[in-house]
């Protein structure tokens, strides 16, 4: 049995309504929920949540999938303040011990003291930018994707704690050009190819049973 701790970061604030994510999110506990070899926990970060409780849900997961839109090129504050009280709880509770440096060595090992190792993680973010500005000469992010520019600190994040990735999928040009039963089929095939016809659901099955 995998156990799958899925995230919604999807903040409700402004003018968004957080109802991407929420759809996408749900359809990611839907995906899981209805395969027999899963099971799901759920957060979503616009209702309380209790930090010693969400630090378990992460020690209790195989994986954990985050689901966010992206702010002015960072996560939503709701969220980042979610991660900045559940990992600050998790200090020595399951989710990282130290930053894995020594007294007699400083300079050396900066972040191997995670406590989470032989997790994996995912994440799913969704932008009002189109895809052409990552990937197109003199476009506004100078041909950086996501994970090696605004989410390249996320990704840290996860491999401080022990962590590893598996590829996420980036939605673009949402807020003004939406097409959520694309975005649902290409999110339901990437699940697919993650966790249901590569080597990635037979290792946590493997390392599960």
């Amino acid at each position: 049995m995998t156990k799958i701790f899925i995230i919604n970061g999807g903040q409700k604030f402004g003018h968004s309504g957080g109802r991407f994510n929420e759809t996408i999110a749900d359809a990611t506990a839907s995906f899981f929920s209805s395969l027999t070899d899963f099971e799901v926990k759920t957060t979503n970060i616009n209702h309380d949540y209790d930090p010693k409780a969400e630090v378990e849900k992460y020690v209790w997961a195989d994986v954990i999938i985050y689901h966010t839109p992206i702010w002015w090129f960072q996560l939503p504050h709701g969220f980042k303040q979610y991660i900045d009280v559940v990992f600050t709880e998790g200090h020595k509770k399951g989710i990282y011990v130290s930053d894995g440096r020594k007294a007699d060595n400083p300079t050396r090992n900066y972040g191997t003291g995670g406590m989470l190792h032989g997790r994996k993680y995912m994440v799913t973010s969704s932008w009002n930018a189109p895809k052409e500005a990552f990937t197109l000469p003199e476009e506004f992010f100078m041909e950086t994707s996501v994970d090696d520019g605004v989410l390249f600190g996320f990704h840290r994040m996860n491999a401080f704690t022990g962590m590893e990735r598996i590829d996420g999928i980036h939605f673009h040009d949402v807020e003004k050009n939406a097409d959520i039963r694309s975005a649902l089929k290409l999110h339901h095939e990437h699940l697919t190819q993650k966790f249901l016809n590569t080597a990635v659901y037979e290792h946590l099955s493997n390392s599960n049973c």
